[in-house]
């Protein structure tokens, strides 16, 4: 679905992401982990051309992003982004509706089928009872389900999540990420999360992708991937992981952190 290939960005002369080289297969959930600062976010907004790569290339499908417009890469990939400020009292029906801007042309309304997609997106977020109030006025998970929703509306086939468990509180942190992965399950849709919850994400990805000093460090799926030398190097965490019988997934179990150990 989605293809890295020898991927360098700097930001100025400072190396964020090197010699990238990564496939994203339709229909999985694949995390991107790593600590703060070591480039997931920058390598999110190059799987959605956000940001150009001074080196290598993002292919979907075997195109390049490059030689795409912004408005059909919109038909394929939705994103959600860290920062879900909106300053304008749009009503939260406004909001889910933008992601039905790339299937309009220009002065186009709504037709009765781009609606029924809203409501179907609101509904799955469960934000339909306040479809007629102003976003401005809601809290941080709150406006953050409506972004979700607002991708959702997009019926794209990769989903690009940044830190969507941010704004939310626990039970909100499980709701989005098992409609995300429902929708990976039963649609095909490829979703890519972003995040440094490591205990929080494992149990829905089929792959985990580790990025360490601006390179992939390791990829594959979660029992290959988190061993315990890999968690010490990348997460500086003394941490196992295990399989939840009763849970029916993977979990970790963080143990304490590196650094205090003597």
């Amino acid at each position: 679905m989605l293809a890295v290939k020898d991927l360098s960005f700097k930001y100025k002369e400072m190396p964020v992401l090197e010699d990238v080289d990564l496939e994203i297969r339709k229909g999985e959930v694949i995390g991107i982990l790593g600590p703060n600062g070591c480039g997931k976010t920058t390598l999110l907004k190059l799987l959605n051309r956000n940001l150009h790569p001074q080196e290598g290339k993002v292919l979907l499908e075997g195109t390049d992003l490059e030689g795409m417009s912004k408005r059909r890469i919109a038909r394929h990939i939705a994103v959600v982004p860290q920062s879900n400020e909106i300053r304008f009292a749009f009503t939260v029906r406004d909001i889910v509706s933008m992601g039905r801007m790339p299937f309009l042309d220009r002065f186009q309304g709504e037709s009765a089928e781009d609606i029924r997609i809203v409501d179907e997106a609101m509904e799955r977020t469960n934000i339909k009872e306040f479809a007629d109030r102003a976003i401005n006025t809601m809290s941080g998970g709150e406006r953050q389900r409506v972004i979700i929703a607002r991708a959702l509306a997009q019926r794209p086939e990769v989903i690009l999540l940044d830190e969507p468990t941010l704004h939310l509180d626990i039970n909100h942190q499980f709701e989005v990420l098992d409609l995300v992965h429902e929708l990976s399950r039963k649609e095909g849709l490829t979703v890519v999360i972003v995040s440094h919850d490591l205990p929080m994400v494992v149990k829905y990805c089929d792959r985990m992708v580790l990025i360490h000093d601006h390179k992939v460090h390791a990829v594959g799926p979660p029992e290959e991937v988190l061993t315990r030398e890999n968690m010490r190097t990348v997460f500086n965490i003394e941490a196992v992981l295990t399989y939840d019988d009763m849970l029916g997934s993977n979990c970790v179990k963080i143990l304490g952190s590196c650094s205090g150990r003597r």
